[in-house]
């Protein structure tokens, strides 16, 4: 970012000598003109064709900054946005039965996804929840706590991850059984939680819908190791 505006501000500055020069020239053709009798007139045309080719040029060097831009946004949502999927593949693919005894998978939704895992290697495991709340991809956590040991969603700390999510009809959750071989369809709601050993994650963001280019996508699948029951 910093070597695009470094380069923004050279030519902001090659614009303005380029500017500069116009106006010396007109400047050195009105002499000119008491010289030799070249008209006022064309002296005039010929600065006003020398300024639309100025504009000219600037117009399109904007165009080519702003779409550097955009396209260097994109690049770094697209990192970020791996980076979390990443992290999340990591706490999903660990989940567990709860402190309490519950299964690994607590609830789970197109937009939400509930489960149990160790997420910072304490013995006590964490309540785990990434869900979609409007158009940002968020997760919550809850520590077990008390005596019994509960999960209190009073005590659920959440965070955003990823914002400008425009999924809409996509699931950002679907899930699979022991049978999914690259091409098998989604489980169909009702879902029997216990069956599920693959879910998929599907994450579709544009930072600015009326611009180009297009929204995007990003998908990763990520398998139970600790429920698995096909080994």
């Amino acid at each position: 970012m910093a070597k695009a505006r470094s380069s923004f501000i050279t030519r902001i500055g090659f614009v303005a000598k380029y500017f500069l020069s116009v106006f010396n020239n007109f400047l050195v053709m009105r002499y000119y003109n008491f010289k030799t009798g070249f008209s006022i007139i064309e002296a005039m045309t010929t600065v006003f064709i020398l300024t639309l080719v100025g504009m000219a040029i600037w117009t399109f060097q904007k165009d080519i900054f702003s779409m550097s831009n955009i396209i260097s946004n994109n690049f770094i949502v697209q990192e970020e946005i791996q980076k979390t999927l990443k992290a999340m593949s990591a706490e999903i693919r660990a989940a567990l039965p709860s402190s309490t005894g519950a299964y690994a998978i607590a609830q789970i939704a197109t937009s939400s996804f509930t489960f149990y895992s160790d997420i910072d290697n304490e013995p006590l495991k964490e309540q785990v929840r990434y869900f979609i709340d409007g158009s940002i991809l968020k997760k919550g956590v809850i520590k077990a706590s008390g005596v019994p040991i509960t999960y209190n969603p009073a005590n659920e700390s959440i965070s955003d991850l990823v914002r400008d999510v425009v999924n809409n009809a996509m699931p950002v959750f679907s899930y699979y059984n022991t049978d999914y071989d690259g091409t098998t369809q989604p489980l169909e709601y009702p879902i029997n939680i216990s069956e599920i050993r693959l879910i998929k994650i599907t994450v579709i963001v544009d930072c600015n819908p009326s611009q180009s280019p297009n929204a995007i996508t990003l998908t990763t699948q990520v398998s139970m190791r600790n429920l698995k029951d096909n080994l």
